[in-house]
């Protein structure tokens, strides 16, 4: 049976929902603590979390805005979410079930739309971009977070081949001047950015996709494989460790 890119990302991420709720990469962050801080210059806003997995973004704009809409292409992640939501008393925050290709929202919709570690997975990164530029107020904020591409050729093909061999529901890694070019070309303007490094700790990166042995076999040669330059810029270890770039930036609708 053939099998769409949506089914792909739904069947990856629908029986591993409780490990990303659990897992430390995704619950806790510089990115979260910053992301509180410029959401709580609108405290009234009505929030979208767009690819909102297992909801971690989400938990922290309900605790400093209005309003919060949980969205996510995988209807076990947003049953994890509407639970955890439930066990924190947070009334604010509701769960609707779509693509980021095509949002089921009125234009102007939310003051501010947010993403975090889902842009990766995005069939359309262009369509889902001028998709929240149509559900934003104008002057509204757009506040996405993500791995990144490094840029050059040798550490991106690198890169998007270990993820793909974890995930096959992975699309791309961005650099930041895509990020910065997409934006511009579908409305959003960017107006703050901010880089930095994730550290990654092999087992349970392919613990939470699991990830067949096969698989990781390839990735593990690969990893012992690559050029120095390559091992150097990841910061890989022995183990099979790394630690990739990030990117976290606000634009305006």
């Amino acid at each position: 049976m053939a099998v769409n890119h949506h089914q792909l990302t739904q069947q990856q991420f629908g029986d591993r929902a409780q490990a990303y709720l659990s897992s430390q990469v995704h619950s806790q962050g510089e990115d979260l603590v910053r992301l509180a801080q410029w959401l709580g210059e609108n405290p009234a806003a009505a929030v979208l979390d767009l690819g909102c997995g297992a909801g971690h973004a989400s938990f922290v704009a309900a605790g400093v805005v209005r309003d919060v809409t949980a969205y996510d292409l995988s209807e076990k992640m947003l049953a994890v979410v509407r639970q955890a939501a439930s066990d924190r008393q947070l009334s604010n925050l509701r769960t609707v079930h779509g693509a980021a290709e095509a949002l089921p929202f009125a234009e102007g919709e939310f003051d501010v739309v947010i993403s975090r570690y889902s842009a990766h997975h995005w069939h359309d990164v262009p369509q889902a971009l001028r998709e929240v530029q149509r559900v934003l107020k104008p002057g509204g904020k757009f506040i996405l977070m993500d791995i990144t591409s490094p840029g050059r050729p040798v550490l991106d093909i690198w890169l998007q081949t270990i993820e793909v061999l974890r995930d096959p529901s992975h699309v791309r890694n961005y650099s930041p001047g895509e990020w910065l070019q997409m934006t511009q070309q579908n409305g959003l303007l960017v107006e703050k950015l901010v880089t930095g490094r994730l550290a990654l700790e092999y087992t349970s990166w392919v613990e939470r996709m699991q990830t067949p042995e096969v698989l990781r076999a390839a990735i593990r040669y690969l990893q012992q494989t690559t050029s120095d330059e390559v091992k150097s810029h990841f910061a890989l270890d022995e183990q099979g460790s790394f630690t990739s770039d990030t990117l976290m930036f606000q634009a305006q609708a």
